[in-house]
């Protein structure tokens, strides 16, 4: 009993298939994958890292130069890495992905933005030659490290947060757009106040009113021009007196003169009145 043409070719290509099978779901790739989590692994060494998203068709063109490339990084000692940027919003913003896909190359923390073609051959001479050597780092303020790098970072995985809230209010919990819209202005008006508070309450610790402290008694020797007037009336208060204390030292001293006449004047006509008497 033979088999007719037929039946052989279908069984042929089922052997083929499943003879292949084990290989191609057997192979592992040589691309690492980079996370919010390891991306400082790429501070260590030198790297080639793809930012890609799954929906870009330029992403998708590259992709088999990409890992044709990889399986070359072992002889040319560089790690070859890619970062979906739809999984991983904060690296976005970190290293400020504008255009996909967009090819960073880093040496020792330094990094560097590729530019040149595309293609495996290209992505090999670039790291044997060190064609590197002839672009300009980014500066360390725009670092993916620096401070302002990872405020952008933060924001970007913030604007993801909300973007997630956002569905997850309209598909799960079936709100309205205008209720999703509501509650998170809602919710930026409270944190606006709570921020507020908090910034009043630090601002009072730090610089306290002049009301709270005490005021020293302002002497003498240095007064401000406001009080000028009363020094004055001051003064003015003493000047009379002292006036009103000489008209009295006065009154007094005539009233002793007059007493004084008034006895001189009886002891003289003392005598005469006894002689008149006998």
């Amino acid at each position: 009993m033979t088999l007719s043409g037929s039946r052989v070719v279908p069984v042929a290509v089922l052997l083929l298939l499943l003879w292949g099978t084990p290989w191609t779901q057997g192979r592992r790739s040589d691309v690492r994958i980079i996370t919010d989590e390891n991306w400082k692994e790429l501070l260590e060494g030198e790297w080639m890292i793809e930012f890609y998203a799954p929906w870009c068709p330029a992403c998708q063109n590259l992709q088999p130069e990409w890992e044709s490339f990889a399986e070359w990084g072992e002889d040319l000692e560089v790690n070859v890495a890619k970062v979906d940027v739809t999984e991983q919003p904060g690296l976005s913003g970190r290293f400020i992905i504008t255009a996909l896909p967009t090819i960073y190359h880093c040496k020792d923390g330094e990094f560097r933005r590729y530019q040149g073609p595309r293609t495996k051959k290209d992505f090999i001479n670039f790291i044997s030659e060190k064609e590197w050597k002839s672009i300009e780092p980014v500066s360390s303020w725009f670092g993916p490290g620096s401070v302002l790098m990872s405020s952008m970072s933060a924001l970007f995985q913030l604007s993801m947060w909300i973007r997630t809230c956002h569905n997850y209010f309209i598909e799960d919990l079936g709100l309205p757009v205008w209720g999703s819209y509501a509650v998170f202005a809602l919710a930026t008006l409270l944190s606006g106040l709570l921020l507020g508070l908090c910034m009043i309450f630090v601002a009072d610790c730090l610089f306290p009113s002049k009301r709270r402290r005490p005021q020293p008694y302002p002497s003498k020797k240095l007064l401000p021009e406001s009080s000028q007037p009363l020094q004055k009336v001051e003064e003015e208060q003493e000047a009379d007196e002292e006036d009103v204390s000489e008209e009295e030292a006065g009154s007094k001293e005539g009233a002793n003169k007059d007493f004084a006449q008034n006895a001189i004047r009886q002891r003289a006509l003392g005598p005469s009145l006894a002689t008149d008497k006998s």
